[in-house]
């Protein structure tokens, strides 16, 4: 099963991207082409994502903290994508720890 985007339009200012089947890695560039090409709101819907590897969560969670609403989220891609949020914090602290540590 393959990647599908299907892009949808509510008014003028929202966007939202439908997302079906699998997302892996060799997905993220097409999906993170089509979000770099929109302005405004824009949502993920991914009702109908049954797979999804690595590379996307790590998308998806970017994604989510620059804004993006992702919608109709399967419980364990959500859990998944906190877990990925949290560890990229958790790593952000930790390299600014040891980077004011030098400095001082």
């Amino acid at each position: 099963m393959t990647c599908r985007i299907e892009r949808r339009v509510f008014a003028k200012d929202l966007l939202i991207l439908d997302i079906s089947g699998e997302i892996t890695e060799q997905d993220v560039d097409t999906l993170r082409a089509s979000l770099a090409q929109e302005s405004g709101l824009v949502a993920i819907d991914l009702k109908d994502v049954l797979i999804v590897d690595r590379e996307a969560i790590k998308l998806l969670a970017i994604c989510e903290s620059n804004g993006v609403e992702i919608r109709n989220c399967p419980a364990y891609i959500r859990e998944w994508v906190t877990r990925e949020k949290v560890g990229r914090k958790t790593s952000e602290e930790r390299k600014r720890r040891r980077e004011g540590a030098r400095d001082a």
